[in-house]
């Protein structure tokens, strides 16, 4: 007579838990190889395990709507004519096979209690002599049923639990782990976040879904310098940038569009937002058909809207639908910064703080003091490859060195 344990299988590559829905046995049932034992339920599936011997059904363990790590001891058969085998470093399936490197795959079938399974679920590790997972395999990869149900009772994202420690086998978040994470939050500082600051959090959630990258070059300032202080209305750097983006995207629109299943979707007019900090937040008023519309037309509205925007009264005119944004980071002494596009937009141009920097003249075989700015441009990559973005950055460029063609 020997005793067995059964263990919460390997139940698929990326699967670490699952939730005991259902015990279909109890202690003194006698139970058949290969009869179900206990319905369990993944982040993928519902499944069954089963025992690949047959005998008298022990005791369990575990308890329904429990999750439980892989290597987790379920509960005890204990089978007539077997003597109790000894435990093993390696979790074995009876019936599982054998990969190339000698580690048992589980195909969800008893698991032979192994030096981990001491029945506390919290002492299972994802050790290479424990658990039948890869070994590197490490972080949340994957919230369960129950866990997604939790968060969203309580209006959080998955972003929100970025801190929060794992205590589960392949180092996945238990429920456990949240609930303790939650309680812990409420005896902290709490400071309740503005509508403005929920908002923001929101669209880069959902901008950082998508593969951004950024590239970057300087673009000569002096001549653009020398063009404000002579004109009356003294424009600031972000418009004339607005207007060299606006028109280089006039240009070619390929680079502001949009990947919607397999076709990109070109923008039909020309829209350009330019960030403006307000109370606890930012917002983007919009310029419209910034491609056609010269400097000097745009000056006037650009100081209306950066009002508005500060007020927080932004007409809805002035309000979305723009193809790219510009950000004039250097009014906060930032020479160099990787802005998130908004959702709706592939692109966003940033300016940084110029410099007066030593340039080699090849003219005078001498270096010359020549004001620079950095430019930073962030875009989609699904949309464009860094070649468009660099030819597109360096078409910007070109226009603000050229401030007359603005």
């Amino acid at each position: 007579m020997g005793q067995f344990a059964i263990s919460m299988p390997q139940l698929g590559e990326s699967i670490a838990e699952a939730t005991l829905l259902r015990l279909k046995v109890k202690p003194g049932d006698e139970v058949k190889a290969d009869q179900e034992v206990a319905e369990v339920e993944t982040s993928k599936a519902v499944m069954s395990i089963t025992t690949s011997y047959g005998g008298i059904w022990k005791a369990w363990k575990a308890k329904e709507g429990v999750s439980y790590p892989v290597g987790y001891v379920l509960g005890h058969i204990e089978v007539a004519g077997r003597s109790e085998e000894k435990p093993v470093k390696r979790a074995m399936s009876s019936r599982g096979k054998r990969d190339g490197s000698g580690e048992a795959l589980s195909n969800g079938h008893a698991v032979i209690e192994n030096g981990n399974g001491n029945g506390n679920g919290r002492a299972v590790l994802p050790t290479v002599e424990g658990l039948p997972v890869p070994a590197r395999a490490a972080g949340a990869s994957y919230l369960s049923p129950r866990m997604k149900a939790r968060i969203e009772e309580l209006g959080l994202h998955a972003a929100d639990l970025a801190g929060l420690a794992p205590s589960g086998a392949k180092g996945r978040v238990t429920i456990e782990d949240f609930e303790k994470f939650i309680t812990d939050l409420e005896k902290q500082k709490l400071t309740p976040a503005s509508s403005m600051r929920v908002a923001v959090a929101d669209a880069m959630r959902r901008s950082w879904t998508r593969p951004l990258a950024t590239v970057g070059r300087s673009a000569r300032m002096d001549a653009l310098m020398a063009h404000r202080k002579k004109h009356p209305a003294k424009p600031g750097p972000t418009l004339y940038a607005v207007r060299a983006l606006g028109m280089a995207l006039g240009e070619n629109s390929l680079p502001a569009g949009r990947l919607v299943g397999n076709r990109i979707v070109h923008p039909g007019s020309i829209d350009i937002g330019f960030a403006v900090e307000a109370d606890d937040g930012v917002l983007v008023p919009v310029l419209r058909k910034v491609d056609q519309t010269t400097l000097d037309k745009l000056i006037g509205l650009y100081a209306e809207r950066m009002v508005q925007a500060k007020a927080r009264k932004l007409p809805g005119e002035a309000a979305g639908g723009s193809v790219a944004v510009v950000t004039n980071y250097g009014t906060f002494g930032l020479e160099w910064a990787t802005p998130i596009p908004l959702p709706e937009q592939s692109l966003v141009l940033g300016l940084g703080a110029a410099k007066v920097v030593p340039v080699w003249d090849e003219a005078t075989k001498s270096f010359q003091p020549v004001r620079q700015a950095p430019l930073t441009l962030s875009f989609d990559h699904r949309v464009i490859d860094g070649g468009a973005a660099g030819r597109l950055l360096a078409r910007v460029a070109e226009l603000l060195e050229n401030p007359e063609k603005l």
